[in-house]
């Protein structure tokens, strides 16, 4: 599960979030384009946007869900 003490500096506020568990297998880029971007330069995903409709959340909780390292969180605003 993902850890929000452990947030990438990279992350936009809000409830989602990638911690440092995150391998670039490119998921979440892949379900999620709106709401995720890489970092190249250090090797990890991070949340570029917030979900802003129904299908954008809908498409953030399918990179979370299949996130295999569960680097991706929703708890970001509890945090």
């Amino acid at each position: 599960m993902a850890d929000c003490t452990d947030k990438l500096p990279d992350n936009v506020p809000g409830k989602y979030y990638v911690d440092s568990n995150c391998i670039d297998c490119d998921v979440c880029r892949t379900t999620a384009p709106n709401n995720f971007a890489a970092n190249e330069d250090e090797g990890y995903s991070y949340v570029c946007k917030q979900p802003e409709n129904a299908e954008e959340e809908e498409a953030c909780q399918q990179a979370m869900e299949e996130c295999p390292v569960e680097a991706i969180g929703d708890d970001g605003e509890d945090c």
